[in-house]
């Protein structure tokens, strides 16, 4: 159980740093998802979130965090959540690609994920890619002042299911804020009406991981990257979404522009 003198709140100043933090990410991300193609080396797209990240005067959240070897997680087809990047690793006409980012800024963290589809995929990695995606929307549109946790968590697992997919259970989001994953956790599965309540100055890291088949996940020898149980497809999208008195608001938009964070 978890309650709100547990969740850390932001300030309006804390805020204006993780609308920074975002805005880098949101750019940063934005570039290596243009930078899919066939033919790519997962380790090409490492390498570009950490010369992006440093051209913008951000630090990588992931890189040694845990003892993760990388600044971006690529998780490709079955791979859930915490894909190594490698030399070995190339990216093929079909393939789904999730890349999972994070960043330091200023002492705030941000964190994001996008699944993209490489060239023409199936129309079944085309469906998950569009549910997966609008979860993430139900989730956030769920985030209303005086409402609970549970009713984001419900949200997305309603889509999903309703489309005939499985919510991964292993893995959820996360408060984020001084720290890449702080209290509450954020399940994509649940009863609306429970958990904490939505106050001002709440940071959530809400990402739906969504597969094709069931929902169990297991663990490669590397330690790190969760594959679907049954050899599924999985999708990822992920927002950095704070809690204003006006109701929600993505800190990692895409469409947030450098201006933005002056």
């Amino acid at each position: 159980m978890f309650s709100t003198k547990t969740i850390e709140l932001k300030s309006v100043a804390e805020l204006s740093l993780m609308r920074q933090a975002g805005g880098i990410l949101a750019e940063t991300l934005a570039v290596l998802a243009a930078a899919v193609r066939p033919g790519l080396a997962t380790l090409e797209l490492d390498r570009l979130a950490a010369a992006e990240f440093a051209r913008r005067g951000a630090q990588p959240a992931f890189l040694g965090y845990r003892g993760f070897p990388a600044s971006v997680c690529v998780s490709l087809n079955d791979e859930i959540i915490h894909g190594i990047p490698s030399a070995q690793r190339i990216i093929r006409e079909g393939d789904l690609v999730s890349l999972d980012l994070g960043c330091l800024y200023r002492g705030f963290y941000s964190d994001s994920a996008v699944t993209v589809a490489v060239g023409v995929v199936s129309a079944e990695a085309s469906r998950l890619i569009a549910v997966t995606r609008q979860a993430l929307a139900d989730g956030i549109a769920a985030m209303r002042p005086g409402g609970r946790l549970g009713d984001v968590s419900r949200a997305i697992q309603e889509r999903v299911e309703a489309a005939g997919f499985s919510v991964v259970r292993e893995f959820v989001g996360h408060g984020i804020g001084r720290a890449l994953h702080e209290d509450p956790p954020v399940a994509n599965f649940g009863q609306a009406q429970t958990g904490p309540r939505l106050v001002p100055g709440m940071v959530l890291a809400i990402e739906p991981m969504v597969n094709a088949g069931g929902w169990e996940a297991r663990t490669q020898q590397d330690g790190w990257t969760s594959v679907t149980k049954d050899g599924s497809l999985s999708a990822h999208f992920e927002h950095t979404v704070a809690m204003t008195a006006q109701g929600p608001e993505v800190l990692t938009s895409r469409g947030r522009s450098a201006a933005d964070r002056s």
